[in-house]
């Protein structure tokens, strides 16, 4: 029987103590249920629910982001003309900008909708 510890007092990374798991950790099975990991075709209808309202949301939004990119282009072109005297010219440019990037989320909503769509038509 040792009458000392086993380990040497150290704390680094090399103290001599094995790691805890050997082998990957599987999940027990219950009844009725195999032991194979979940996979994205077996994921639960409530999950799988809750990602499609996510996508719904994010989705709606879209109208959201257009509108205000371009109320914001507006309002800060305007702001800018009025400090430094270039009526019109700051409002429109900005108003540009702001088209410009509601129209960049409207295409990444639009791709971000189609790849769901594809993940959701290939997994069931």
């Amino acid at each position: 029987m040792p009458t000392g510890p086993t380990h040497s007092g150290d704390l680094s990374q090399n103290s001599g103590v094995p790691p805890a798991h050997h082998s990957p950790v599987t999940p027990t099975p219950t009844p009725g249920s195999s032991a194979t990991p979940t996979t994205v075709a077996g994921v639960s209808p409530a999950a799988r629910r809750g990602r499609q309202f996510y996508n719904v949301l994010s989705a709606s939004s879209v109208g959201l982001e257009l509108g205000l990119s371009v109320v914001f282009g507006v309002l800060i072109g305007r702001w800018l003309d009025g400090k430094l005297g270039t009526e019109p010219w700051l409002m429109l440019v900005l108003l540009g900008f702001g088209l410009v990037a509601g129209y960049r989320s409207v295409m990444r909503a639009v791709r971000r909708a189609e790849r769901a769509a594809e993940a959701e038509a290939r997994h069931g």
